[in-house]
């Protein structure tokens, strides 16, 4: 007051006498607006009844006798006048200090004639006096050029924390960045924006202007406080107060080495290093060989052996071989009396099979299936979970959006000439009237969809979201129209004469995107621009493929329907999800060639997930009948055309098929008992999985079968033993592997890896228990079938072609791996070139394996020919907003103590690293922190609102209940004494005195901050509404396009929360700031997917290596080849993924634990008939294991997925194209050419020794048989 008082005392020593230029009101300008009376004399004391009024607008001029050039009525008039920039910006006191200036001095200044000048009056006969006077209709108000700018400086910054924009953008007329001192004043000054009643113009000097001295009194900076109890404005209001703008951090340099990617260089270097060496390896080897061993005149590729193991070892026997052949031993008889006592007995090995399958999915009772996407993709436990929890626990589930993009593919850009003068302005050709005629018929119509659910009809207004219910109950409609309230009316409305037109929708729409919170257009149109539903509608949510802030050149609008969602209430769900279907359904058949559309509601990913996965059922059918067929005539050895009927084992090969299948549904139907829900990942992935795993088993069986040769003596079940006793040990050795490494894989946090490793471990071991078993018995019967010439199928048959006894046969694939592939491969000048292929591979795909991408576009997840993937191209191409984000503070914040409130907002006084500050200067540098918009601010708006000077928060003096702005009742008073504490924030039981008022006050054109509409789900009141708890402050991300700025936006989001939390102070106590949208259960996943993916791999291959190592006979150096090889086979499935564009994420990295499964199939068969082989050398060895394994794994695994693999390309799923079609061809291409390429080749160079244990048990096996002769010729 002090200061105010000096600085006009100042200027008015030098003018005298004091003279004014109006005194009271005449007469009516328009409306409620009156025009003042023309006035020549001195001041006039203002009677005592306006003293306060006077005190509480115009301190400075209450001193003395107080003589003033305005009356009571004229106090009144600028009180009201002057609730709008009250509301906005006396949160930033220095600035509304300066404006109040401007205005008193204009209204009240004893010494008006001095910056005033009178230019136009037109009579007036005043009824009451009786007298003729002149009112005032144009004057001059000349105002310092210093003042002018020195009072914007300190206002150009306060923020509107319910709009997210700056305040001058709803009072200066026009976009902020275009906004400026003079600009400004002379729109508040202009009598067309529907405030001032006549013109008033100013003038803006320094100097004397025409014998007048400018208005040019002290201001404020926003850096400086108005007075002893004020402090300066705060950091979000004023940029001074913060210091520089905030800057991103640069972002981290690449690593390069020679201007290169320097992982690509050291894989580079260390793989030229490695063929150095191994090279010169190789050829030292080959020259010692040739000068000590080989004649000159023998080939290089001889196949004389050069190794350690070159002569038998008759030496002695370590504790350890000992062992290990006793543990092969020891499994080698079990599995030999098994398999002969299930040959001797099948029909009760069969019974108790079928019993036991019959059980387990008896299970199926209880099945459930998992469609909800947040319990497929995030953990219960998981922090983004817990944190959804919380969000829908306090502030209710976030609503569902139903959302419409709207092209005029046949309107033309339309240009708008603004009257009286101005610069034209283009509009887009959405932007068209007739346009958005048609839109807005197109959103009443969906306003009227009628569903039915449960007998009730269901309309929006049932479900929609209705912010000020049960006061308005029109719904939440995000749409340019709400600008117009969905009024035809109002779109049409316009003012104009016969040859112009003043204003209309255009200059509406223009007023509107700069100001969406507005009550008021201020053209000539008067028109409010909140949304019909009482909320604000901003542009950039509403329009889409504008550049800059250029609205008006919008090629899109967006229409976005919030529909309530329900925190456990399924009926109301229900009806949400009827009420979508038919909104799917009507704009699927809607027709307007104006008008293109692309859409999407809350259900639609989910139906077209649902609908993809029926449509791609015959697809996976196809493909398995495709793998069955290949399996059940591949079994079969065709002796003759004349015993094809005989020799085919197609029943046996469905049986094998039905028994793997078997062993999912009891995996499933277990789990099912115990509540475990099922996946889609699981009825996809596991068949395929157990079905490459399963097959393999049976080809090794019956193939090894079908090439052995019956002892003399000795019966059907005693050679099945022997046979099953030689290769079971290596399917036990496989499926153990591959279910103690699925098994571990449940140690994951992902739900989507840990399910599946659950049902595949179980499945995995319940066919190797099925083969052994069931599938041993049933080949009994068909020896004995086709012993007994009867055909297959047709057991009762019997064949034409008589033949004594099943023959032993070696089938063509067999012989061609026994002479032609296996030596070739092992050749000396093969085996260097196979390890420099295949390490170069490797190098290749360690060098890339930094660059696949992480995430799920989840456009992948819809059919080629869904809606859903054209509203994903249109939301990429037109939203200038992304998903909302709530900065949630969690209960037991004190928010009634001055420290609890500075730690929070972000006005006056507040901390400059408060939270609404904090997030504030995020979104200061919104590329880096994808943080979009500043926060809107609840407790902001509340002390504006509740501060005497506004007229927002009233009470009836008889019932102390709240009265709205808008009522016009004597008995209504302030909340707050209009004194120096009153002017204070509220504390203690003040705050929640009148926080509940602000919460259910609705906007009214007198009080624009009313909280219902924008806060009332903002602030969870507990207690009996007697404290505040949990509250939220929102804001939105930039746009987010990939998965990539889905991760990162998250991960800023959470690294701004907890700097929040760690500077309020409150990092020790229980309570947090967390942020929160609706996508981040969804993306956590990925922050975490590359040390889950580690740790999976990690765990399955050390399971593998452990296993292995125990079930080889304590053969650890086997195990290590086995486990590298895998390794290999694992990283270069990363190679391929980057090479084909698949991203790192649940399902592809389902994929990658699966195909450690698989790559066991392929490695350990032929790594265990390496050990066992009792060959002189290694090469030899490698070369036996390769021609009796190879063959199996070729045909059992190779060749039945390739088969079925092939039909998924066909797929009209994008998921299946990539994730399954691209990742299994990888996996089994990597699989067959490690595990028949590079392990025999890794296995002759470096494989175990021979343990010299297992090959005197093989002598004493073999010793008198025709055997002996065979292996040791």
């Amino acid at each position: 007051m002090d200061l105010f008082q000096r600085a006009t005392e100042e200027t008015w020593t030098e003018v005298l006498p004091q003279q004014c230029v109006w005194y009271g009101e005449c007469g009516v300008a328009s409306g409620d607006k009156r025009y003042n009376c023309a006035y020549d004399g001195p001041p006039i004391a203002l009677p005592k009844g306006g003293y306060d009024l006077m005190q509480e607008l115009c301190p400075g001029l209450f001193f003395g006798n107080v003589s003033t050039c305005c009356d009571i009525l004229q106090l009144q008039t600028l009180k009201n006048n002057l609730q709008l920039p009250l509301q906005f910006l006396s949160r930033c006191p220095s600035c509304f200090y300066n404006l109040i200036n401007l205005f008193c001095e204009l209204t009240c200044s004893p010494n008006q004639s001095e910056f005033l000048n009178v230019t136009s009056t037109i009579p007036y006969y005043d009824p009451v006096s009786k007298e003729n006077k002149s009112s005032i209709t144009e004057l001059q108000y000349f105002i310092g050029e210093r003042f002018a700018n020195e009072m914007y400086n300190a206002c150009k910054d306060v923020e509107a924390p319910s709009s997210n924009v700056k305040a001058l953008g709803l009072l200066c007329g026009k976009d902020v960045k275009d906004c400026n001192a003079t600009n400004w004043i002379e729109y508040m000054f202009n009598k067309d924006n529907g405030q001032t009643p006549f013109s008033i113009i100013p003038i803006f000097s320094d100097a004397p202007v025409h014998g007048m001295n400018p208005m040019n009194n002290a201001t404020k900076g926003c850096n400086e406080s108005v007075d002893d109890s004020t402090g300066p404005c705060s950091c979000q209001d004023c940029s001074i107060v913060c210091g520089p703008k905030p800057q991103p951090p640069p972002l981290p340099a690449p690593w390069l080495l020679f201007g290169l990617d320097a992982v690509y260089i050291i894989m580079w270097i260390s793989y030229m290093g490695f063929l150095l060496i191994f090279f010169a390896l190789v050829f030292g080897v080959w020259c010692y060989r040739r000068r000590h061993f080989v004649s000159e005149y023998t080939p290089i590729d001889s196949n004389v052996a050069f190794s350690a193991n070159s002569h038998r070892d008759n030496g002695k026997i370590t504790c350890g071989e000992r062992l290990g052949e006793r543990f092969e031993n020891g499994l080698r008889m079990t599995f030999t009396s098994w398999g002969a006592f299930c040959v001797r007995n099948p029909r009760p090995v069969i019974l108790f099979s079928v019993v036991f399958i019959a059980m387990c999915c008896s299970g199926f009772v209880y099945i459930k299936a998992t469609t909800n996407p947040v319990d497929l993709w995030s953990a219960p436990s998981s922090q983004a979970r817990k944190e959804k929890e919380y969000f829908d626990k306090h502030f209710g589930p976030f609503f569902r959006t139903e959302q419409l993009i709207i092209q005029a593919p046949n309107s033309h850009p339309d240009i708008y000439s603004p009257y009286p003068s101005g610069a034209d302005v283009p509009f887009g050709p959405p932007l068209n009237k007739d346009i958005l005629h048609q839109v807005l018929d197109l959103q009443d119509a969906i306003v009227n969809i009628a569903a039915s659910f449960d007998n009730e009809t269901v309309t929006l207004k049932d479900i929609c979201l209705a912010p000020l219910a049960p006061y308005n109950n029109n719904c939440t409609i995000l749409s340019v129209l709400n600008y117009f309230q969905n009024s035809h009316s109002v779109l049409d409305h316009s003012v104009g004469d016969d040859f112009f037109v003043y204003a209309d929708y255009h200059t509406h729409f223009l007023y509107c995107v700069r100001a969406p919170a507005s009550l008021n257009d201020t053209s000539l149109l008067h028109d409010p621009c909140l949304g019909a539903f009482g909320g604000p509608v901003f542009p950039w949510l509403v329009l889409g493929g504008y550049d800059g802030d250029n609205y008006n050149n919008a090629t899109a609008l967006v229409i976005t329907l919030p529909v309530n969602n329900y925190y456990n209430d399924s009926k109301k769900i229900m009806k949400a999800l009827a009420w979508e279907k038919e909104f799917i359904n009507f704009l699927k058949n809607y027709d307007n060639p104006n008008l293109t559309i692309s859409f999407s509601a809350e259900r639609s990913i989910e139906d077209e997930i649902n609908r993809e996965s029926r449509s791609d059922v015959s697809t996976v059918v196809i493909s398995y009948v495709v793998m069955f067929v290949y399996i059940s005539i591949a079994l079969g050895h065709i002796q003759s055309w004349g015993r094809l009927l005989v020799d085919s084992k197609i029943s046996l090969g469905i049986a094998g098929i039905l028994i793997v299948l078997s062993s999912v549904a009891c995996s499933i139907g277990i789990f099912s008992y115990f509540g475990v829900p099922v996946t889609l990942i699981v009825a996809e992935v596991i068949p395929f999985l157990v079905l490459a795993i399963g097959v393999d088993n049976l080809f090794i069986i019956v193939q090894t079968l079908q090439r052995d040769e019956r002892l003399e003596g000795e019966t059907l079940d005693k050679q099945i033993g022997r046979v099953l006793g030689d290769v079971a040990p290596s399917m036990f050795l496989s499926s153990f592997s591959e279910t103690v490494a699925f098994f571990l894989g449940t140690l994951s946090t992902m739900p989507a890896v840990r399910t599946f490793s659950l049902f595949a471990g179980m499945a995995v071991l319940i066919d190797f228990i099925l083969q052994v078993t069931c599938f041993v018995s049933l080949l009994g019967l068909d020896i004995r079938r086709q012993e007994r010439n009867r055909l297959d199928i047709l057991c009762c048959i019997k064949g034409s072609e008589e033949m004594r006894g099943v023959q032993r046969s070696e089938s063509i694939l067999f012989l061609f791996f026994k002479n032609l592939y296996s030596p070739y491969l092992l050749k000396d000048w093969m085996r260097p070139i196979v390890i420099a292929l295949f390490v170069g591979l490797l190098s290749f795909s360690t060098a890339v394996i930094h660059n696949v991408e992480i995430g799920l576009d989840q456009s992948l997840s819809m059919p080629d020919d869904s809606y859903v993937m054209n509203y994903f191209k249109q939301l990429g191409k037109y939203m200038h907003a992304g998903p909302p984000v709530y900065f949630v503070l969690e209960e037991g914040h004190n928010y009634t103590s001055l420290e609890g409130q500075n730690m929070v907002c972000g006005g006056t006084g507040c901390n400059n690293d408060s939270l609404v500050q904090q997030v504030f200067n995020a979104a200061e540098i919104s590329s880096y922190t994808r943080i979009g918009y500043a926060p809107s601010s609840w407790i902001d708006d509340y002390f504006d609102w509740v501060k005497p000077q506004s007229s927002c928060c009233r009470v009836y003096n008889t019932t102390g209940q709240f009265c709205n702005a808008s009522v016009t009742d004597p008995s209504c008073t302030r909340c707050r004494p209009l004194s120096q504490e009153g002017k204070q924030r509220p504390q203690g039981e003040d705050f929640m005195t009148f926080l509940p008022m602000f919460l259910s006050d609705n906007p009214n054109p007198k009080c624009g901050k009313g909280g219902h509409a924008a806060y009332s789900s903002a602030v969870d009141l507990i207690k009996n509404k007697t404290d505040v708890g949990a509250t939220y402050f929102m804001t939105y991300h930039t746009v987010l396009k990939k998965s990539s700025d889905y991760i990162d936006a998250m991960k800023k989001a959470r690294d701004i929360a907890d700097n929040i939390t760690e500077t309020m102070g409150i990092k020790e106590k229980n309570y947090r700031v967390f942020p929160y949208s609706v996508f981040y259960v969804f993306y956590e996943q990925y922050l975490t997917i590359v040390n889950d993916a580690i740790f999976n791999l990690c765990i399955s291959l050390g399971s593998i290596f452990l296993v292995t190592a125990v079930l080889l006979g304590f053969e650890v150096w086997a195990a290590v080849v086995v486990t590298v090889t895998i390794a290999m086979i694992i990283v270069n499935m990363f190679g391929v993924m980057w090479l084909w564009g698949i991203s790192l994420n649940a399902v592809s990295l389902v994929n990658l634990v699966m195909s450690c499964g698989i790559a066991v199939e392929f490695c350990s068969h032929v790594t265990r008939a390496f050990t066992v082989s009792t060959k002189g050398s290694r090469v030899e060895r490698a070369e036996e294991a390769l021609s009796h394994m190879g063959s199996s794994v070729f045909s059992g695994i190779t060749l039945t997925k390739f088969g079925g693999i092939v039909v998924l390309a066909f797929s009209k799923s994008q998921i299946f194209k990539i994730f399954y079609f691209r990742m299994y061809l990888a996996m089994v291409l990597l699989g067959a050419t490690h595990g028949l390429i590079f392990l025999p080749v890794l296995l002759s160079y470096i494989g175990p020794s021979v343990n010299k244990a297992k090959t005197r048990a093989a002598q004493e096996r073999s010793r008198g048989t025709e055997r002996e002769r065979l292996l040791y010729f």
